[in-house]
């Protein structure tokens, strides 16, 4: 296949990094992709290439796309920025900033679990009707209302869409603006990143659309036994939380206006590569919080070897079910972003990844429109591109 004409530039140094962009495309990879590096606060790679649609609109340098659970790093920096300010104790029960969460026995669960994923919320107990997903003040309620499937705590399960409810109303409550206005106030804004949770319309035109969504049939192939829609009962399934996590809350058509335009911090940031990379490049270089809450924010909070009981029914072959979370972030214990086992970040569903690599002053952050495979940062296209970031970087700097 031939190549797509790639945009952008490269520093000295990092041509590989566009050589290995391109087979991505020549290799029918991609339908619409970017990738950005900042190394030191500046950039060394910003490339775009391809069609932003099915119907060949181009990608261009600012063409914004959702990326799906890469979302959840921005969320969390919000919560770590209030923690800086010593506005926020993630050891204190949520229901000190958001009363109503004491009910149904989870008075004493601490804000640590909402960002770890162990406060056994991966759903509400009741699935949303389509469009609910929309309705911040509902979503809320019913979670705060929901008794945990499991005792929180004591296990960890991806909350695939909850986590952005969770995390996303302490931070209102704590400080009157939403989860999506808060970000673009204190760090996107300030930064000139392009990155929202909760797109303006006039932003609209230049999304591109995602092709090849989350298959519901593959699902079924691969799970046949689970029910569809889900059941009462269905928390004693050893499958239960990935049905739990994927289908009670159903976020509809994610290249619809009411999609773009509603806040669901767990998965529906749009953005650039570029202002992905430039948020991550100034947490690595410490312009956003301290030393101590940046060292707290990579902080394992998983045990060793213990299975994550949503992400583990998708982990490739030979990989096990064991993930490492921090608070917020996905660790680099798999080598999804490079050879520095503490650079950490988040990927998303269909293949978005971005993360900050704090020892080597290093940011990355990769887009796409064609659906692909992992939310971890295991798109091998994304592993080619950061495989070749690192090349480019010991060459230049003669070391990993």
């Amino acid at each position: 296949m031939e190549a797509a004409t790639v945009n952008g530039r490269c520093a000295p140094g990092f041509e590989g990094v566009r050589a290995a962009f391109e087979e991505n495309f020549r290799a029918g990879r991609e339908l619409g992709a970017a990738v950005a590096v900042m190394l030191d606060g500046e950039p060394v790679v910003d490339l775009w290439a391809g069609r932003a649609d099915a119907d060949g609109r181009p990608w261009e340098r600012d063409t914004l796309v959702n990326v799906y659970s890469t979302t959840k790093g921005m969320t969390a920096l919000c919560a770590h920025l209030l923690v800086d300010r010593g506005e926020l104790d993630l050891d204190a029960p949520v229901a000190r900033y958001w009363p109503e969460f004491a009910r149904a026995g989870k008075e004493a669960l601490p804000v640590r679990w909402l960002l770890c994923h162990r406060a056994g919320l991966p759903a509400p107990r009741e699935p949303l009707a389509e469009g609910r997903a929309y309705d911040w003040e509902y979503v809320c309620d019913a979670l705060a209302n929901t008794q945990p499937w499991w005792e929180p705590g004591t296990a960890q399960g991806y909350h695939a869409t909850t986590f952005g409810y969770l995390v996303g109303e302490v931070v209102r409550r704590i400080t009157g603006q939403s989860l999506g206005t808060f970000l673009r106030r204190e760090i996107t804004g300030p930064l000139g990143a392009d990155l929202f949770v909760g797109t303006p319309a006039a932003e609209h035109p230049r999304c591109a659309d995602m092709v090849g969504q989350l298959d519901e049939a593959l699902f079924d192939q691969r799970y046949p036994d689970l029910p569809n829609p889900p059941v009462h009962g269905i928390a004693d399934h050893p499958l239960a939380p990935v049905t739990l996590a994927l289908r009670y809350v159903p976020i509809g058509d994610v290249n619809s206006a009411a999609y773009r335009s509603a806040e669901i911090p767990a998965g529906n940031g749009h953005a650039t590569a570029r202002g992905l990379a430039a948020v991550y490049a100034a947490l690595a270089g410490g312009r956003l919080v301290g030393p101590a809450t940046l060292e707290a924010m990579r902080s394992s909070q998983s045990r060793p070897d213990e299975p994550d009981l949503t992400l583990g029914a998708f982990a490739p072959e030979g990989r096990g079910a064991a993930y490492r979370w921090g608070l917020g972030y996905m660790l680099n214990d798999r080598g999804q972003a490079g050879p520095n086992q503490r650079a950490f970040g988040h990927g998303g569903a269909g293949g978005s990844y971005a993360f900050a690599d704090p020892e080597n002053g290093l940011a990355y952050a990769y887009t796409m429109n064609r659906f692909g495979g992992g939310t971890s940062g295991e798109d091998p296209r994304s592993r080619a591109l950061v495989a070749a970031v690192y090349t480019a970087l010991a060459e230049v700097r003669g070391r990993t």
